[in-house]
């Protein structure tokens, strides 16, 4: 029975091409409305106990090499990149994803792990994204997705904004005056976390800023003292997401145990980081190579392999991000587990 319902929900979602490493193009199962296509009982189920796929470091499937070094940097690393050939090196390192947010959507991808910055020498109040070198414009990262939002009403999305760099009282207002001018009354005012459920969510009528014409469907989270003055940001407290921080597949697998062992069954999401971090002399190997393949591409099935053995739920798996989603199938893999809900219902019955 499992199996056929994954068979019809694969059936009504369709198809679409997303591009490859190699830069051809792939024939993919089409998740940009898995949420919506969740049986009804998963309706009431909390978010925080359903499995949502995710991504590490979002935003950077591009980065601009001609950029100056991000103050995310150390000095010595600055100093180093008036080398041009050190900031060629670095974006093989910067990369995280190949897919962009509109394609990760399309993919399933309902978890942006976001990292801004204001930039050396700008004149204005701009924030972008950053890792290593800057990205694109937060702006423009926030129309491509309320864009998807608006054609896809029944999508929840997770906003995390962890990192901040360069940034003082002024440009935080700017960054959440845009937040607010992009996504409006999709905005989702911080509350109970158990109380956020997809029905909850589709049947409420959010108020921000006395407009009612959209249901909310973003939830931000700002970890920094600033989202006590706006109802819509969620403390960075509500989505834990710790950190491996280790290149051993072994390793990373038993931190992810050892964290959803002691996940809270209440009161917040929770984020597995499946990622592995180069270090140092990780990169001094495959200085040429980049992440995608010296770390990530010879590591991830492994990883897909864990992820393929959990299940969701209170003291189960929630949230998990990955590198490089595109290079497994790993949002599906991730959506599916959701599947296990449904055999614990089934148990019920009998």
């Amino acid at each position: 029975m499992i199996a056929f319902r994954k068979v019809r929900r694969k059936l009504r979602m369709g198809t679409i091409c997303s591009p490859n490493p190699s830069g051809t193009k792939t024939l993919e199962v089409c998740n940009a409305d898995w949420m919506a296509s969740l049986p009804s009982h998963l309706h009431n189920v909390p978010l925080s106990n359903l499995a949502i796929p995710g991504s590490h470091d979002s935003f950077s499937y591009w980065v601009d090499e001609k950029s100056p070094v991000g103050p995310d940097q150390t000095p010595a690393i600055k100093r180093l990149a008036r080398i041009s050939f050190v900031k060629k090196v670095m974006k093989k390192w910067s990369v995280t994803q190949n897919l962009t947010f509109r394609e990760q959507l399309d993919a399933g991808i309902r978890y942006f792990d976001l990292r801004v910055s204001s930039k050396p020498g700008d004149a204005d109040q701009e924030i972008y994204f950053i890792h290593g070198l800057f990205g694109i414009k937060v702006w423009d990262g926030l129309m491509e997705i309320n864009s998807f939002l608006t054609q896809h009403p029944q999508e929840i999305v997770f906003l995390d904004f962890n990192h901040f760099y360069a940034m003082d009282e002024a440009h935080h207002k700017c960054l959440i005056l845009r937040i607010q001018e992009a996504f409006g009354s999709k905005l989702c005012s911080a509350c109970s976390v158990e109380s956020m459920t997809l029905r909850r969510l589709w049947e409420k009528k959010c108020q921000v800023g006395g407009n009612r014409e959209k249901l909310p469907r973003v939830l931000i989270f700002y970890h920094c003292p600033f989202y006590k003055k706006y109802p819509f940001l969620w403390p960075g407290k509500k989505i834990p997401a710790p950190w491996a921080n280790t290149t051993s597949v072994r390793k990373l697998i038993l931190f992810l145990e050892t964290t959803l062992s002691e996940r809270s069954p209440h009161g917040s999401f929770h984020v597995s980081q499946a990622i592995l971090t180069p270090r140092v002399k990780t990169i001094a190997r495959g200085l040429v190579g980049g992440l995608k393949n010296t770390l990530v591409h010879r590591n991830l099935p492994a990883i897909l392999d864990w992820v393929k053995t959990q299940k969701p739920g209170a003291m189960g798996v929630n949230i998990i991000t990955s590198d490089f989603v595109d290079l497994v199938d790993f949002a599906t893999t991730v959506i599916e587990l959701n599947d296990l809900l449904q055999e614990d219902r089934a148990l019920v019955k009998c």
